[in-house]
């Protein structure tokens, strides 16, 4: 379950709620609208209120899981009070809400809009964490454009950057992990793709892209971009080429399935790689090019 709320924002919360009046839900006025025959959602009609019961009214919402509710009274907050410290945590407070709605860029937005308005707060911290996380929960299957995924992996750097100690920081080195193996899983299936089409350069290209990145040669993929470059290496007749990358996939992953195999086309090819598989060849099927026929 995700959760992902400013600690500080709950603890300012339960702290006030204690001596405060909540507003009572018949206070939200209903706004009417005649298009497509949907329920319109309510919002608040202007009446100005003290900032604690309007901050503890959002914080009620969002404990309902009425975000765009808990998001109009946040906003109000910001509307009526806007120099307060209240106001300061209302911004953050309307990145989660918007967040759990899965509205990513309006969480953006409103990040974006606590970043330009107190860079050198604490609580900034917060802010640049959750822009990452709304790319990275945007991210699609490598077969589609990897636009979010490349801007997550920018956010959560720069998350480690600029508070290394942080408990976000910690979660965002393990979402790196993710992101670069995803983005390592789109240059593998371009890769295929290339190779499929009978285009042993451009299959070459993505491939060699898994291996010389720093950041992808830790990924699940790096075993059969090697294999793969073995097998490319071997069609286009580059057979010291295809020993050599076979001698490096061996010695990292010598049990892997994927070095048995570049084992076995060497073999057939009248090779003897130093470097004996440990483990064991997969069935033809398993072999085949994701997405061949």
């Amino acid at each position: 379950m995700r959760s992902h709320l400013p600690a500080s924002n709950t603890r300012l919360a339960s702290k006030s709620r204690s001596g405060l009046i909540l507003l009572a839900a018949a206070t939200a006025a209903l706004t009417v609208s005649a298009c497509s025959g949907t329920k319109p959602r309510q919002r608040l009609a202007y009446e100005e209120r003290p900032v604690e019961a309007l901050y503890n009214a959002g914080y009620q919402r969002l404990q309902s899981k009425r975000w765009m509710d808990a998001v109009d009274y946040f906003q109000e907050v910001e509307r009526q009070h806007p120099y307060s410290e209240w106001a300061r945590r209302a911004i953050l407070m309307q990145v989660y809400a918007y967040y759990q709605n899965n509205a990513y860029q309006d969480a953006i937005a409103a990040a974006d809009r606590f970043i330009a308005l107190f860079p050198g707060n604490p609580s900034a911290a917060y802010a640049f964490y959750m822009k990452a996380v709304c790319n990275f929960e945007q991210i699609v299957d490598v077969g589609r454009d990897q636009g979010y995924a490349e801007a997550a992996l920018a956010g959560l750097r720069d998350v480690v950057r600029r508070y290394p100690g942080s408990t976000y920081a910690t979660d965002a080195r393990v979402k790196i992990d993710m992101v670069n193996d995803q983005l390592a899983g789109k240059e593998m299936a371009v890769g295929r793709f290339y190779q499929r089409a009978n285009q042993p350069l451009g299959a070459l290209n993505r491939y060699k892209a898994v291996i010389n990145n720093e950041a992808f040669q830790r990924t699940s993929h790096t075993p059969e971009a090697l294999y793969r470059l073995v097998e490319v290496n071997l069609s286009l007749g580059l057979t010291e080429e295809a020993t050599r990358n076979a001698a490096v996939l061996g010695h990292n992953y010598p049990g892997s399935p994927w070095y048995a195999e570049a084992y076995a086309l060497l073999r057939e090819r009248g090779e003897n790689p130093e470097v004996q598989p440990q483990g064991k060849r997969e069935s033809w099927l398993q072999r085949l090019i994701p997405g061949g026929a």
